[in-house]
């Protein structure tokens, strides 16, 4: 498989607020010199402790925030984090996020089918939106009347299918889960995960998972990328990772939860 995502150098820092008046300028680091790459058609999970960088990774990764040094790149093009909305609209087309929020990442006073339609409208896309609408509703496992409902009509894992529905009905390349299950309880969690891994197995699609839930890695992802104090510190196929981990940090880190044997799976 060919690399489809790379990242080089990356690194962010950000400008920490004045406590006085003539106060010096003091930077935060929250992304040092991290190096990354996605395989086309690949799943790859991103591990660590919350205020570890991963969601700042993938924020660089997506275009959404400005490196302070370093690039990325997406199929051999540029990503400029600084381009307007517009400049930008070929990576919104090949890439789809979900967050972590089922509640705050949808619109109260919109219908459902009015939030999953979003990007078909924002990308220009053509075709008969309406259907497109209902075709992807059904492939997250929604009843049929959905689309006129709104988001406080349904539960958390059905919200969370809303969410998703709207990171895939413009048929992106990449989907991008930034937590999206760490809101959801095990039951729920579980449903979701068998439904991001049989719409990845039936569209092929590459999947950057963002976790500090191993098990949903473990369960998920050919990679794994285990980050700490934003920098990379081991990274490599998931089994070798899980079940060999070469730093300390790693084995701290899986120390503090079960882990299954993925040769149980």
């Amino acid at each position: 498989m060919s690399e489809l995502m790379q990242a080089r150098g990356l690194t962010r820092r950000y400008r920490m607020p004045r406590s006085r008046a003539f106060e010096p300028a003091r930077w935060t680091t929250a992304l040092d010199d991290v190096d990354i790459d996605v395989r086309a058609g690949s799943a790859l999970g991103i591990i660590g402790e919350s205020g570890s960088g991963k969601s700042t990774l993938v924020r660089l990764l997506l275009g959404l925030d400005v490196p302070s040094e370093g690039t990325v790149d997406f199929d051999g093009q540029r990503v400029d984090g600084g381009a307007s909305a517009r400049s930008l609209h070929w990576l919104r087309r090949r890439t789809g996020i979900v967050f972590q929020d089922p509640y705050g990442s949808l619109d109260p006073r919109m219908s459902v089918g009015r939030i999953v339609a979003e990007p078909l409208s924002a990308l220009d896309l053509p075709g008969d939106h309406r259907a497109r609408v209902r075709e992807v509703l059904a492939d997250v496992g929604l009843p049929a009347d959905a689309a006129e409902r709104f988001p406080h009509e349904f539960s958390g894992g059905q919200r969370q299918r809303i969410a998703l529905a709207r990171a895939l009905v413009h048929r992106p390349d990449v989907l991008v889960g930034d937590e999206p299950l760490s809101a959801l309880d095990v039951t729920v969690r579980a449903q979701i995960l068998d439904l991001i891994r049989e719409l990845r197995r039936r569209d092929g699609l590459t999947l950057v998972m963002v976790s500090h839930d191993i098990g949903v890695v473990q369960n998920l992802c050919d990679d794994v990328v285990v980050m700490t104090e934003g920098r990379v510190v081991e990274e490599g196929p998931t089994e070798k990772v899980l079940l060999e981990p070469q730093v300390a940090y790693t084995r701290r880190l899986l120390a503090s939860i079960p882990v299954i044997d993925p040769r149980d799976r």
